[in-house]
């Protein structure tokens, strides 16, 4: 048996005749930049989500940047987050020259640990990222807790992985000051090439948001910010507009997935570790992510039986090259370093089936 890892042709042949239109409406237009599928998609996300603005962006990258920027952090401002992420919630605190001062994790759901935060405030700090890993959102409760004591402090809440999953009945998207998502491909709602968004309840966030995407234009050549080139192109939203028609079945599909994992790896070994939900949230499910101490071992032989597998994340970012400079060395965050060498993601996608998901226990 040869095992797909995440089945975007299966995907798209499932809703190809309605996808293929979309794209063909949008050539038949011609309106390739900020056509009207942009703005059809942001107002079926902000009905999605519950929130009140929904600003679609080129990336789930330049959505952390655009957040950022409507923030107005500075060069030398410090944002705290987590250093067991992709490396784009540290990169882009990092490329608009502010501090990335990291938190180790906690041990059972891999996002920060709110509890380590507040030793780390210093009159410098003006936000905290929190990623929502896996597809599980952080702990938000206690993250407002934290605002209390700090008030000028923001919350930026990084759901790359995360879009369609819930905290005490909120979606991801509806929490913190700004909250950030990702349409890559692979994400459990993707797009065919780049896109993001952004979601937040201020008005005044979400007029800046739009004027930085078009490098900060209030109008047409009229320059209110230094803003970047940030949009989401119209092929794109059309793309995402047909997905997201059927995207509570495939959310619902994927936590049927992730339980069925857990039956049946509860029952053949107690030797591995097996993702947490908090019972407060609920997950996207964007990788189903399990430990097990002889990784590599594991891995080779899976593939030798068509399995896939993924390691999401290998390296902590503290002790990546690039961020050196910050002073940090092995040993810091022990928790984010030991669940690093451990991690392991099996394939996760909707349309796994009873067989594939026995197959891939099995050998497992």
């Amino acid at each position: 048996m040869r095992i797909d890892f995440a089945k975007l042709q299966y995907q798209y042949q499932l809703y190809k005749e309605e996808i293929d239109q979309a794209i063909h409406n949008v050539l038949d237009k011609s309106n390739y930049i900020m056509g009207e599928e942009v703005k059809e998609l942001e107002e079926n996300l902000q009905n999605f989500t519950g929130t009140k603005h929904a600003i679609t962006c080129s990336s789930g990258t330049d959505a952390l940047l655009l957040a950022m920027m409507a923030l107005d952090i500075k060069p030398d401002d410090e944002i705290i987050t987590t250093p067991f992420t992709f490396i784009a919630t540290a990169e882009t605190i990092a490329f608009l020259g502010a501090k990335p001062v990291f938190v180790d994790i906690d041990e059972k759901s891999y996002n920060i640990d709110v509890s380590k935060i507040e030793e780390k405030i210093t009159e410098k700090t003006k936000a905290i990222i929190a990623v929502s890993l896996y597809g599980q959102p952080s702990d938000i409760e206690a993250l407002e807790q934290l605002k209390i004591k700090h008030p000028k402090l923001k919350i930026i809440i990084d759901g790359a992985q995360s879009f369609g999953s819930t905290f005490k009945g909120k979606t991801d998207s509806n929490l913190g000051d700004i909250s950030t998502t990702s349409f890559f491909p692979a994400k459990p709602l993707g797009c065919f090439g780049d896109g993001g968004a952004l979601f937040t309840n201020s008005d005044e966030l979400a007029g800046k948001i739009k004027m930085l995407r078009v490098h900060g234009q209030s109008k047409r050549y009229h320059h209110k910010y230094i803003g970047m080139g940030g949009r989401m192109d119209t092929i794109q939203c059309a793309v995402v507009n047909v997905k997201l028609k059927h995207y509570e079945k495939d959310l619902a599909l994927r936590q049927e997935v992730a339980v069925k994992y857990s039956e049946e790896l509860r029952v053949k070994s107690e030797e591995l570790v097996l993702p947490f939900v908090d019972e407060r949230a609920t997950s996207a499910w964007a990788q189903y992510s399990i430990r097990v101490q002889n990784r590599d071992e594991v891995q080779a032989r899976l593939k030798e039986k068509g399995i896939p597998t993924a390691v999401h994340y290998p390296m902590p970012l503290h002790l990546q090259e690039c961020f050196s400079y910050l002073g940090y060395k092995k040993g810091d965050f022990p928790i984010a370093e030991r669940v690093s060498n451990e991690i392991m993601s099996l394939p996760m996608n909707p349309y796994l089936s009873d067989e594939e998901i026995s197959y891939i226990c099995s050998n497992l």
